[in-house]
Parts: C-alpha cells; sequence; structure tokens
C-alpha cells in the first residue's frame, strides 16, 4: 500500500527541539525574555513597528479590536469566506459582524465589496490574507479611511506573503497573525499582534496578562515586587518561552519554507493548467503568495465535481481538504446572511479544494496527487 500524502506537515527538527529544552534547562518557561526576543525578531521581519506575543491568532484579533476601540452595538465588516474564529472575535467584543463578498480569483474582500457592506455603524473592517494570497491592503483602505474605518489585517495565514514589495501587515494599521501548525511558522499554538500604533501596543500587552499594572516577568525578577494593580478587566493571553523558543528557530526558517513551498506551488500550476476544469490559485499582480493553502476551482467541464475530487484523492491516499468555510452557513451566524446574497463566497466554498503542500513533500508525492488531478475517474 502507498503510504498517505498528508495536506500539512509543519518542519520542525533537532534545532526546535534544542531550544526547547534549553528553555527548560533555564527554568524561566512562561512568557518571559525569549517572548519578548520573538516579538522583537517578529516585528524587524514584518517591517512592524510593534508586536505582542499571544496565544493564537483569534486572541490577536480580540485583543486588536479592544484596542482599536471596537465597542458593543458597533458594525464590522468581515468577509464570510475565512475561518469562523475571524467572525467569532467580532463577537467577542459584543460588535456585529457585516458580511462582505469576496474576490473570485484571490477570496479576499476588495474595496468594493466592502463599500457594499458598510453601515452607518461600522467601525472596523477586518481584511485576511486567505490561504496566504495578499490582501489588496490599500484597496480596502480607500474604502474605509474616508470614514475612518480601522482595517484590522486578519494575517493569520500571511507570514512570507508580500504585498507591493514589503511583507503582509507591514502597511497595516495592525494585523494579528497565527502560529497554528497548519501555518509555515508554527509554535504549536499561539499568535502576535503587530501594530504601528505605541498606544495600542502597550495596552495589548497590558491586558493579555489581566491587565496587570506590573508584568509578570518583572514580578519575577524582582526579590520584593512592587503590589500590582488590575487597571481594567483583562484576560490570559500570554504565549510561554517555550513556544518563543521553538518560533524563534521558525522564523529563521521562514525564508527557505516559503520558497520551497513556492517551487512546489509553480510545479503544481504548471501541470494544473494543463487539465481542463481546474483552476489553479495564483499570485495577485500585486503580491505574492506563500502558498499556506494550494487550493484549486472545480469547475464546469471537468469530470466530477468537488466531492467526487475530494472522493477520488482519499481513494489514492491522499488527504485533501474542502475549501475555506462560508461562516454565514453556520448555526451562529445564518441570520446575518445578506439579503442580496454572498454569491461569489458559496461558489469558492462549495467548489475549491486543498491540496497537499508542505516542505517535504517530494515529486513523486506530488505527482500521485497530480495523477488522480488528471483522471479522477480511474482510481478504484
Amino acid at each position: 500500500m502507498s503510504e498517505r500524502i498528508n495536506v500539512m506537515v509543519p518542519w520542525l527538527g533537532q534545532e526546535e527541539a534544542a531550544a526547547v529544552a534549553e528553555t527548560i534547562a533555564s527554568g524561566w518557561v512562561a512568557q518571559g525574555p525569549r517572548v519578548a526576543r520573538f516579538e522583537e525578531e517578529f516585528a524587524g521581519a514584518m517591517q512592524a513597528a510593534h508586536a505582542v506575543a499571544t496565544t493564537s491568532c483569534t486572541t490577536a484579533l480580540h485583543l486588536a479590536l479592544i484596542v482599536a476601540d471596537v465597542r458593543p452595538g458597533d458594525d464590522v465588516v468581515v468577509p464570510s469566506f475565512s475561518f469562523i474564529a475571524t467572525t467569532n472575535a467580532v463577537r467577542y467584543v459584543g460588535a456585529n459582524p457585516v458580511f462582505a463578498d469576496v474576490d473570485p480569483l484571490t477570496g479576499n474582500i476588495t474595496g468594493d465589496t466592502v463599500r457594499a457592506a458598510l453601515t452607518p455603524n461600522t467601525r472596523a473592517v477586518i481584511g485576511v490574507d486567505q490561504g496566504g494570497v495578499p490582501l489588496d491592503l490599500d484597496d480596502v483602505r480607500a474604502a474605509t479611511d474616508p470614514f475612518k474605518i480601522v482595517v484590522v489585517e486578519d494575517a493569520a495565514c500571511g507570514a512570507g506573503s508580500t504585498y507591493k514589495g514589503r511583507p503582509v501587515g507591514a502597511g497595516a494599521e495592525i494585523a494579528a497573525w497565527s502560529f497554528h501548525p497548519r501555518k509555515l511558522l508554527t509554535t504549536g499554538e499561539g499568535g502576535m499582534l503587530t501594530t504601528s500604533n505605541p498606544e495600542w501596543a502597550a495596552r495589548a500587552k497590558t491586558l493579555r496578562e489581566h491587565a496587570m499594572s506590573v508584568s509578570a516577568a518583572d514580578r519575577h525578577r524582582s526579590v520584593l515586587p512592587p503590589a500590582e494593580e488590575y487597571t481594567e478587566v483583562g484576560f490570559n493571553f500570554r504565549m510561554t518561552d517555550l513556544q518563543a523558543a521553538v518560533g524563534l528557530v521558525q522564523l529563521g526558517r521562514l525564508p527557505e519554507i516559503v520558497a520551497r513551498r513556492r517551487e512546489l506551488a509553480a510545479r503544481y500550476q504548471e501541470h494544473i493548467a494543463a487539465i481542463d476544469g481546474l483552476r489553479a490559485v495564483d499570485d495577485p499582480e500585486y503580491g505574492t503568495g506563500n502558498y499556506q493553502s494550494f487550493w484549486v476551482e472545480v469547475e464546469d467541464g471537468y469530470p466530477v465535481d468537488r466531492e467526487g475530487l475530494l472522493e477520488a484523492l482519499a481513494h489514492a491516499d491522499v488527504s485533501a481538504r474542502r475549501g475555506i468555510m462560508a461562516s454565514h452557513r453556520q448555526p451562529p451566524y445564518r441570520e446575518l446572511t445578506p439579503a442580496h446574497g454572498l454569491p461569489v463566497t458559496e461558489r469558492l466554498t462549495d467548489r475549491t479544494l486543498i491540496l497537499p503542500l508542505f516542505h517535504t513533500l517530494t515529486d513523486a508525492d506530488q505527482d500521485r496527487v497530480l495523477a488522480v488531478l488528471r483522471d479522477p475517474r480511474a482510481v478504484s
């Protein structure tokens, strides 16, 4: 029997293991010096002024909305075409998600789709670098800046992607990042908030550890720590030094990971271009993707539909995934479906699937995937 090909395998090795062992030996495993160093190095790599490490991208989004002064009853425009955490973060702060449709090629919101979703109560817009495809931030901000609406960039999938020659998120007022194992850069679980606003960064750092006036790290360094005060209702959103130690090694690997994924993506694209009825994700004209997810759209004229192709891949012991979800179809958000619908979102959700793509994928593995794509009915 052939060996199963997974949809994603994180690239972790002895360097990460050694970094964790060194952290354990240091006696400081909670949020501390390695987290601070990871924040500094991540901010530098992403050309951000400030970085705040968190437990996940979801908690980073939660903090981003709070520091951007999104309040209960405000409207926040979001793509339904995203993992449900994007929409959940809006509800966490008591605001109302308003769904925008997306571009059929990139799967991202645009200035036009945002304009169609704006309301008199819109306080913020969350734009996603979906699957690592860069968001056209300038286009979105052309729709929001005249109304002083803040754009939060959900760069969960975006580490290593570029927008107009810079890392995605570099031009954003505030952005949130994920280090989940499905992402290029992983700490197991974990996230980061980056921002150009020093006041937002300072408040986010306080809020992530219960809004203590004295950080836990400073308290531990002191023989007689000062009495702390809890300045507002805060959260426990702290990353550990164990995670940050892994993140520092992973950050050093990022250029190599991106280069390899783009090489594999180019090979997929070359072969899929010759298959009638399949369209592969590609770079937009304004940036480059990291191919965190390599997705294809099953179009009219292909021998089977999306579900049929998933079944054919599974028969060949190839693990693929349905495309990005449509959050407005989920029980908590069905009542928020716009009257005019979200036709592009629904088409992409119903017709796309994500193919295996990871650093150690071999040409032979990729050939097995491509063989199914060429003739899905031949697989028994």
